[in-house]
């Protein structure tokens, strides 16, 4: 364990590196409920899909530890994973056995992209204000699914959206809506008393709650209405064959339905925003656990991403939407992870995970609703790094129109549409075209065209 993961050259131990696994995936684990609730309103199977889940994370932590030896865990990510199913699935009427390809593709550009400095490149070449709006704008959607899921945002023909009756179908989505209410206070006094796995911990006291509703008869399950009982059938199991629902199924897709174009579009939209998410978390990681060296570099990001990279691709396969690395991580660094160990350790779990999918997969939405909410507001800290002043406004002003597209448009590639065409017209227009990057106006260029054409 010392020769490989440099144990003492890191001044740890191997009980410090496990506990520090450990912790990271109580703060993580949350995702094994929620991202089969999202990906399966794009049709998916669910359980297929935390199975393909766990096992991408698997990979992710295991190439993280053994590559790069660094402390970072990785699983499938928020707000792509809602990109997938809300903008790519239901907004643009695309299969998501085409959407898993484009995950696939790009992938394999990332894995090319990591062996040079190009990945860097292209992200030093955004302005760092779009870079933050992005990251505001994924954490309002977020929240905002959020909120759907747990009932308390509602359809209404005259404002368009608003919130539930509590009072009418009180026994099913009335009390629903009012547990999700009751565990988004839960979640948030947990993290701000820095319970470890507040998020996970959220989820679990919210489906405790429901289940106690049903016993008293407080909650009725009625499945004609999609109210199902609260109680799981089963713990564990070995049965692993769903799994054949999403593996590979990315390979077996109709061009014909779809387009090349609008696969194109849809590909680069996914490898635009997950080159941020990427590199800003790593970047931002690493800050808090001081590993960055006197440049601000961080000495081993090529294998990181190329880790990332490749979790990525054999995630798209196994049938799971894009794996990254999760700011999570910081909770096992905390507790003194140094080393790639923590991530293995971390890896192990997400495995071991695999054999309580009955469990995972009966969590009902209105018990995952507060943690989409809570990691909403996790994303949301980046607002602060966006200076409102005066001088400032070119920057700030497209950041603003790319954070509110994105919840009120219901896509992620229309906010940063929207944040790149604003940024360009209203920089060169107000005399200062020296900001704005060759990229920059490329992108612009191409999103433009996509209006004009798609």
């Amino acid at each position: 364990m010392n020769r490989l993961f440099k144990l003492e050259e890191n001044n740890t131990t191997v009980r410090r590196e496990i506990v520090a696994g450990v912790t990271t995936f109580m703060t993580m684990a949350y995702i094994i409920a929620v991202n089969p609730s999202i990906l399966g309103d794009a049709g998916m199977n669910p359980h297929a899909v935390l199975l393909a889940t766990c096992l991408a994370s698997t990979i992710g932590c295991f190439c993280m530890g053994l590559m790069a030896n660094l402390p970072y865990a990785l699983s499938a990510g928020m707000g792509l994973n809602a990109f997938l199913a809300y903008t790519v699935v239901k907004g643009m009427g695309i299969s998501w056995h085409v959407a898993l390809l484009a995950v696939f593709f790009e992938g394999l550009i990332f894995i090319l992209l990591s062996l040079t400095n190009v990945r860097e490149a292209i992200f030093n070449a955004i302005p760092m204000p779009l870079k933050n709006g992005v990251s505001v704008g994924i954490g309002l959607f977020i929240a905002f699914i959020g909120l759907q899921n747990a009932g308390l945002s509602v359809d209404s023909s005259s404002t368009l959206v608003t919130i539930t009756s509590f009072r009418a179908d009180f026994a099913t989505h009335g009390v629903c809506a009012l547990l999700a209410c009751v565990g988004l206070f839960v979640t948030v006094i947990l993290y701000i008393k820095r319970v470890k796995g507040s998020i996970l911990f959220g989820i679990l006291i919210t489906w405790g709650l429901g289940m106690i509703c049903q016993l008293t008869g407080v909650y009725v399950p009625d499945p004609e209405i999609g109210m199902y009982s609260l109680f799981p059938t089963d713990v564990v199991s070995l049965d692993f064959s769903s799994l054949k629902d999403t593996f590979g199924q990315c390979f077996h897709t109709n061009f014909h339905d779809v387009g090349i174009l609008n696969f194109i579009v849809v590909m680069f939209s996914f490898l635009f925003v997950d080159m941020f998410d990427t590199i800003g978390t790593l970047i931002g990681v690493s800050a808090k656990a001081n590993m960055l060296d006197e440049d601000g570099r961080l000495p081993a990001i090529r294998p990181a991403l190329l880790s990332d990279a490749i979790a990525t691709t054999c995630g798209a396969v196994l049938g799971t939407s894009t794996t990254g690395t999760y700011v999570e991580s910081t909770a096992g660094i905390a507790v003194g992870g140094r080393t790639g160990l923590t991530a293995v350790t971390t890896g192990c779990l997400f495995l071991l995970s695999c054999m309580f999918s009955p469990l995972f997969t009966s969590i009902p939405s209105f018990a995952t609703a507060p943690a989409l909410m809570m990691v909403g507001f996790l994303m949301f800290e980046g607002i602060r790094e966006i200076q409102f002043s005066p001088k400032n406004m070119t920057d700030t002003i497209p950041a603003y129109l790319c954070i509110i597209a994105m919840p009120l448009f219901y896509s992620i590639s229309e906010g940063i549409s929207f944040g790149v065409i604003s940024y360009v017209i209203i920089n060169l227009v107000c005399g200062k075209r020296d900001k704005i990057t060759t990229l920059m106006y490329i992108l612009a260029v191409l999103f433009i065209l996509k209006y004009i054409f798609l």
